[in-house]
Protein backbone atom coordinates (compact mmCIF):
# COMPACT_ATOMS: atom_id res chain seq x y z
CA UNK A 1 0.00 0.00 0.00
CA UNK A 2 1.39 3.02 -0.84
CA UNK A 3 1.74 5.63 1.95
CA UNK A 4 3.64 8.88 2.19
CA UNK A 5 3.99 10.88 5.49
CA UNK A 6 3.59 14.13 4.54
CA UNK A 7 2.41 17.15 6.97
CA UNK A 8 1.92 15.36 9.64
CA UNK A 9 -0.57 13.24 8.39
CA UNK A 10 -0.39 9.70 6.54
CA UNK A 11 -1.53 10.18 2.81
CA UNK A 12 -2.43 6.97 1.02
CA UNK A 13 -1.45 7.84 -3.21
CA UNK A 14 -1.63 6.16 -6.80
CA UNK A 15 0.24 7.25 -9.77
CA UNK A 16 -1.13 6.37 -12.99
CA UNK A 17 0.84 6.70 -16.63
CA UNK A 18 3.41 8.69 -17.61
CA UNK A 19 4.11 12.14 -19.27
CA UNK A 20 3.58 15.61 -17.53
CA UNK A 21 2.42 15.02 -13.70
CA UNK A 22 -1.50 15.79 -13.09
CA UNK A 23 -2.39 16.16 -9.47
CA UNK A 24 -6.10 15.31 -8.43
CA UNK A 25 -7.89 16.23 -5.19
CA UNK A 26 -10.70 15.03 -3.95
CA UNK A 27 -13.86 16.27 -1.99
CA UNK A 28 -15.72 15.30 0.74
CA UNK A 29 -16.22 12.25 2.24
CA UNK A 30 -14.67 10.64 -1.42
CA UNK A 31 -11.68 8.97 -1.90
CA UNK A 32 -9.23 7.59 -4.50
CA UNK A 33 -12.66 5.34 -5.61
CA UNK A 34 -14.41 8.06 -6.48
CA UNK A 35 -11.78 8.38 -9.75
CA UNK A 36 -12.05 5.80 -11.30
CA UNK A 37 -14.06 7.10 -14.29
CA UNK A 38 -11.21 9.39 -14.76
CA UNK A 39 -7.64 7.80 -13.83
CA UNK A 40 -7.80 5.94 -17.75
CA UNK A 41 -8.45 8.71 -19.88
CA UNK A 42 -6.27 10.95 -17.96
CA UNK A 43 -3.27 8.48 -17.65
CA UNK A 44 -3.55 7.78 -20.88
CA UNK A 45 -0.97 11.12 -21.49
CA UNK A 46 -0.59 12.70 -17.89
CA UNK A 47 1.30 10.76 -15.07
CA UNK A 48 -1.39 11.20 -13.01
CA UNK A 49 -1.61 11.37 -9.28
CA UNK A 50 -4.49 10.78 -6.98
CA UNK A 51 -4.66 10.39 -3.40
CA UNK A 52 -6.73 10.31 -0.09
CA UNK A 53 -7.36 13.62 1.69
CA UNK A 54 -6.56 13.52 5.57
CA UNK A 55 -9.82 12.20 7.03
CA UNK A 56 -10.96 9.43 4.66
CA UNK A 57 -10.02 6.37 2.89
CA UNK A 58 -6.36 4.70 3.34
CA UNK A 59 -5.02 7.93 5.06
CA UNK A 60 -4.76 8.95 8.76
CA UNK A 61 -7.20 10.18 10.73
CA UNK A 62 -7.03 13.41 11.97
CA UNK A 63 -7.12 14.04 16.01
CA UNK A 64 -8.67 17.71 16.19
CA UNK A 65 -9.62 20.22 13.24
CA UNK A 66 -7.99 21.30 10.74
CA UNK A 67 -8.20 24.20 7.83
CA UNK A 68 -8.66 23.71 3.93
CA UNK A 69 -5.15 25.41 3.95
CA UNK A 70 -3.59 22.69 6.32
CA UNK A 71 -5.26 19.65 3.54
CA UNK A 72 -3.67 22.01 0.74
CA UNK A 73 -0.32 21.84 2.74
CA UNK A 74 -0.80 17.98 2.91
CA UNK A 75 -1.04 17.62 -1.01
CA UNK A 76 1.50 20.37 -1.69
CA UNK A 77 3.74 17.79 1.03
CA UNK A 78 2.82 14.29 -1.38
CA UNK A 79 3.80 16.75 -4.15
CA UNK A 80 7.21 17.24 -2.60
CA UNK A 81 7.53 13.68 -1.78
CA UNK A 82 6.82 12.48 -5.11
CA UNK A 83 9.30 14.98 -6.45
CA UNK A 84 6.87 17.03 -8.57
CA UNK A 85 8.33 20.47 -9.09
CA UNK A 86 5.37 21.37 -10.96
CA UNK A 87 2.53 20.23 -12.20
CA UNK A 88 -1.25 20.70 -13.57
CA UNK A 89 -3.67 20.84 -10.86
CA UNK A 90 -7.11 19.63 -10.67
CA UNK A 91 -9.71 19.95 -7.48
CA UNK A 92 -13.17 18.99 -7.34
CA UNK A 93 -15.72 19.97 -5.33
CA UNK A 94 -14.16 20.41 -1.14
CA UNK A 95 -11.30 19.37 -3.38
CA UNK A 96 -11.45 22.33 -5.76
CA UNK A 97 -11.05 24.27 -2.66
CA UNK A 98 -7.89 23.01 -1.45
CA UNK A 99 -6.65 23.60 -4.70
CA UNK A 100 -7.31 26.71 -4.51
CA UNK A 101 -5.40 27.03 -1.37
CA UNK A 102 -2.37 24.77 -2.59
CA UNK A 103 -2.54 27.95 -6.08
CA UNK A 104 -1.95 30.71 -3.43
CA UNK A 105 0.48 29.43 -1.32
CA UNK A 106 2.51 27.42 -4.87
CA UNK A 107 1.47 29.54 -7.92
CA UNK A 108 5.30 28.83 -9.55
CA UNK A 109 4.49 25.18 -9.04
CA UNK A 110 0.79 25.17 -10.68
CA UNK A 111 1.14 24.51 -14.27
CA UNK A 112 -2.54 24.75 -15.17
CA UNK A 113 -5.39 25.11 -12.83
CA UNK A 114 -9.09 23.49 -13.20
CA UNK A 115 -11.43 23.88 -10.24
CA UNK A 116 -14.34 21.74 -10.78
CA UNK A 117 -18.03 22.08 -8.76
CA UNK A 118 -16.30 24.08 -6.35
CA UNK A 119 -16.45 27.38 -4.59
CA UNK A 120 -14.77 30.41 -3.36
CA UNK A 121 -16.10 30.70 0.18
CA UNK A 122 -19.13 30.21 1.91
CA UNK A 123 -19.49 32.61 4.65
CA UNK A 124 -22.24 32.39 8.04
CA UNK A 125 -24.69 30.49 5.05
CA UNK A 126 -21.96 26.99 4.50
CA UNK A 127 -21.13 26.99 8.48
CA UNK A 128 -24.68 26.74 9.78
CA UNK A 129 -25.14 24.25 7.20
CA UNK A 130 -22.39 22.58 8.28
CA UNK A 131 -23.86 22.68 11.91
CA UNK A 132 -27.22 21.02 11.02
CA UNK A 133 -25.59 18.55 8.68
CA UNK A 134 -23.35 17.58 11.34
CA UNK A 135 -25.58 16.92 13.54
CA UNK A 136 -27.75 15.47 11.38
CA UNK A 137 -25.03 12.85 10.23
CA UNK A 138 -24.06 11.98 13.76
CA UNK A 139 -27.49 10.52 14.20
CA UNK A 140 -27.46 8.83 10.92
CA UNK A 141 -26.77 5.17 9.91
CA UNK A 142 -24.04 4.40 7.41
CA UNK A 143 -26.62 3.20 4.51
CA UNK A 144 -28.43 7.24 5.43
CA UNK A 145 -25.52 8.94 5.05
CA UNK A 146 -24.85 7.07 1.55
CA UNK A 147 -28.31 7.75 0.59
CA UNK A 148 -28.16 11.13 1.38
CA UNK A 149 -25.12 11.59 -0.40
CA UNK A 150 -26.52 10.30 -3.35
CA UNK A 151 -29.66 12.37 -3.18
CA UNK A 152 -27.32 15.59 -3.25
CA UNK A 153 -24.52 14.54 -5.84
CA UNK A 154 -26.66 12.84 -8.71
CA UNK A 155 -29.43 13.88 -10.93
CA UNK A 156 -33.38 13.16 -11.03
CA UNK A 157 -32.94 11.32 -14.30
CA UNK A 158 -29.78 9.06 -12.79
CA UNK A 159 -32.45 8.11 -10.30
CA UNK A 160 -34.95 7.05 -12.54
CA UNK A 161 -32.37 3.82 -13.76
CA UNK A 162 -32.84 1.73 -10.53
CA UNK A 163 -30.10 -0.56 -11.75
CA UNK A 164 -28.05 2.24 -11.72
CA UNK A 165 -28.85 3.33 -8.49
CA UNK A 166 -28.09 -0.08 -6.86
CA UNK A 167 -24.95 -0.69 -8.49
CA UNK A 168 -23.43 3.29 -7.23
CA UNK A 169 -25.36 2.32 -3.56
CA UNK A 170 -23.89 -1.48 -3.84
CA UNK A 171 -20.32 0.24 -4.27
CA UNK A 172 -20.36 3.26 -1.65
CA UNK A 173 -21.68 0.70 1.01
CA UNK A 174 -18.87 -2.11 -0.17
CA UNK A 175 -16.26 0.89 0.19
CA UNK A 176 -13.43 -1.23 2.52
CA UNK A 177 -12.75 1.99 4.10
CA UNK A 178 -15.68 3.53 5.11
CA UNK A 179 -15.27 7.37 6.19
CA UNK A 180 -17.03 7.60 10.15
CA UNK A 181 -19.06 10.45 11.06
CA UNK A 182 -16.69 12.50 12.84
CA UNK A 183 -14.15 12.67 9.83
CA UNK A 184 -16.79 13.62 7.69
CA UNK A 185 -17.57 16.26 10.04
CA UNK A 186 -14.37 17.66 10.76
CA UNK A 187 -13.87 18.26 6.71
CA UNK A 188 -17.30 19.58 6.53
CA UNK A 189 -16.68 22.22 8.78
CA UNK A 190 -13.04 23.06 7.10
CA UNK A 191 -14.85 23.40 3.79
CA UNK A 192 -17.30 25.83 5.73
CA UNK A 193 -14.48 27.95 6.48
CA UNK A 194 -12.94 28.18 3.77
CA UNK A 195 -12.43 31.67 2.13
CA UNK A 196 -10.12 32.20 -0.66
CA UNK A 197 -12.20 35.36 -2.31
CA UNK A 198 -9.16 38.27 -1.39
CA UNK A 199 -6.25 35.92 -2.66
CA UNK A 200 -8.12 34.66 -5.94
CA UNK A 201 -8.50 38.38 -6.71
CA UNK A 202 -4.27 38.49 -7.84
CA UNK A 203 -4.15 35.14 -9.34
CA UNK A 204 -2.26 34.97 -11.93
CA UNK A 205 -2.40 31.28 -13.53
CA UNK A 206 -3.71 29.05 -16.08
CA UNK A 207 -7.51 28.92 -15.11
CA UNK A 208 -10.40 26.84 -15.65
CA UNK A 209 -13.54 26.52 -13.54
CA UNK A 210 -15.83 23.84 -14.97
CA UNK A 211 -19.42 24.47 -12.95
CA UNK A 212 -22.86 22.15 -13.50
CA UNK A 213 -26.03 23.25 -14.56
CA UNK A 214 -27.82 21.17 -11.83
CA UNK A 215 -25.59 21.11 -9.45
CA UNK A 216 -27.75 21.04 -6.10
CA UNK A 217 -25.08 21.17 -3.34
CA UNK A 218 -22.37 23.48 -5.06
CA UNK A 219 -24.92 25.77 -7.10
CA UNK A 220 -23.52 26.72 -10.49
CA UNK A 221 -23.78 30.47 -9.21
CA UNK A 222 -20.42 29.55 -7.32
CA UNK A 223 -18.68 28.61 -10.44
CA UNK A 224 -19.59 32.05 -11.76
CA UNK A 225 -18.99 33.75 -9.15
CA UNK A 226 -15.30 31.09 -8.97
CA UNK A 227 -14.63 32.24 -12.28
CA UNK A 228 -15.45 36.07 -11.84
CA UNK A 229 -12.85 36.38 -9.14
CA UNK A 230 -9.98 34.61 -10.74
CA UNK A 231 -8.27 36.93 -13.54
CA UNK A 232 -8.64 35.59 -16.71
CA UNK A 233 -10.20 32.35 -15.82
CA UNK A 234 -12.50 30.63 -18.37
CA UNK A 235 -15.41 29.28 -17.45
CA UNK A 236 -17.50 25.95 -18.69
CA UNK A 237 -20.86 24.97 -17.81
CA UNK A 238 -21.94 21.44 -18.34
CA UNK A 239 -25.41 21.38 -19.04
CA UNK A 240 -28.23 18.89 -17.67
CA UNK A 241 -25.34 17.08 -14.71
CA UNK A 242 -25.26 17.22 -11.56
CA UNK A 243 -22.69 17.26 -8.45
CA UNK A 244 -21.31 14.26 -9.27
CA UNK A 245 -20.38 15.43 -12.87
CA UNK A 246 -17.33 12.92 -12.40
CA UNK A 247 -19.54 10.17 -12.74
CA UNK A 248 -22.28 10.98 -14.24
CA UNK A 249 -21.08 13.10 -16.73
CA UNK A 250 -17.50 11.63 -17.24
CA UNK A 251 -16.65 11.63 -20.67
CA UNK A 252 -17.60 15.41 -21.16
CA UNK A 253 -16.06 15.98 -17.59
CA UNK A 254 -12.88 14.08 -18.73
CA UNK A 255 -12.60 16.05 -22.42
CA UNK A 256 -13.45 19.77 -20.31
CA UNK A 257 -10.24 18.97 -18.03
CA UNK A 258 -7.66 17.50 -20.82
CA UNK A 259 -8.40 19.65 -23.53
CA UNK A 260 -7.92 22.99 -21.30
CA UNK A 261 -4.46 21.40 -20.22
CA UNK A 262 -3.34 20.37 -23.69
CA UNK A 263 -4.26 23.89 -25.13
CA UNK A 264 -2.48 25.60 -22.29
CA UNK A 265 0.62 23.61 -23.04
CA UNK A 266 0.52 24.66 -26.45
CA UNK A 267 0.35 28.00 -25.71
CA UNK A 268 3.78 29.99 -25.26
CA UNK A 269 4.26 31.57 -22.01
Amino acid sequence: MPTIDANGQTLYYEVHGEGEPLLCVMGLAADTLAWMLQVPAFSAGYRTVIFDNRDVGQSSMADGPYEIADMAQDALALADALELDSFHLLGVSMGGAIAQEMALAAPERIRTLTLAVTFAAGGNWARKLGEVWAARIRRASREERVDELMLLTFSEQFFENTGQVEFVRGMMLQNPHPQDAEAFVRQLDAAGRHDAREGLRSLQLPTHVIGAEHDILVPVWKSLELAELIPGARLTVLDGVPHGVNVEGAERFNSAVLDFIAERAQTPA
